[in-house]
């Protein structure tokens, strides 16, 4: 099925102006599903003018209301006379001039993180050479001290859609040679269906309110009632008993006082 000219800005129109789901938003304009969902975060394609299909001629709006209502429903590019016969030049992906510095680094991404990836698939996905693939393969680049990896579906050198091929197909041919994949590998070969659909993974809080007062042990009340000595409440009058032999004390200083004032009459 052909694709709409200016994929990209069509999807942008699509995503701001109809309520169709991004899985056929990316099936209508050769993307893959979690671009447009970048599209719609905001991520992909910012300061991108949306191209109205409608108005070019690339799409109806009865096809547009169609889709609105059966989330199934595939978009179909309209027909168009002048296109019939027209195949698909073959030859090398153009790279405009202002992302070739970009391909050093994306190569770098690829062998790094798909080892798995031939020199040819390299080629094809970020339009570039085997001699160049091969010295960063070596780390024998010139300016290999100052390329870092960078995706090449962030930089726009390729499409999700065309990468995650290339991988299949990569992985595919290894599983026919013999050769085991690893755990890392398979679960890059997830669908973006199975992506989307998995629950997110849990987070572990920055801050938590209460954390100072945490313990490994129970709650502060079974801890009062494993303890009975801080259970019992003291008596107040526990506080004012005088020590054993106050009475007699003070009956002695009575004595005392009664022996002075004999005296005091006498004389």
């Amino acid at each position: 099925m052909g694709k709409p000219i200016m994929a990209k800005a069509t999807a942008v129109w699509l995503v701001d102006n109809t309520t169709i789901s991004f899985k056929q938003i990316a099936d209508f304009c050769g993307l893959h599903e979690l671009e447009v969902q970048g599209i719609a975060d905001g991520d992909v394609a910012a300061g991108v003018k949306g191209f109205d299909p409608v108005a070019n001629n690339q799409l109806t709006q009865d096809e547009i209301d169609a889709a609105e209502k059966d989330p199934l429903h595939k978009l179909k590019l309209k027909f168009n006379a002048a296109a019939v016969g027209e195949e698909k030049r073959r030859g090398p992906r153009y790279t405009p001039l202002s992302k070739r510095q970009d391909r050093p680094a994306a190569i770098l991404w690829l062998v790094k993180f798909h080892p798995e990836l031939t020199d040819g698939q390299i080629s094809k996905l970020v339009g570039t050479t085997k001699p160049t693939i091969q010295s960063l393969r070596d780390r024998t680049h010139w300016n290999i001290s100052n390329i870092q990896p960078i995706d090449p579906v962030a930089l726009g050198l390729c499409k999700q859609s065309e990468l995650d091929a290339a991988v299949l197909k990569a992985n595919a041919r290894r599983a026919r040679e013999g050769e085991v994949m690893s755990d890392d590998e398979r679960r890059k070969l997830v669908s973006t269906e199975q992506s989307l659909a998995m629950e997110p993974e849990p987070r572990i809080p920055t801050a938590i309110s209460g954390l100072e007062t945490f313990t490994l042990g129970g709650s502060s009340a079974e801890t009062e009632e494993d303890d009975p000595r801080d259970s019992a409440v003291p008596d107040a009058e526990s506080f004012f008993n005088l020590p054993a032999g106050g009475d007699e004390d003070d009956e002695d200083d009575e004595d005392d006082e009664d022996q002075d004032d004999t005296q005091q009459r006498q004389r």
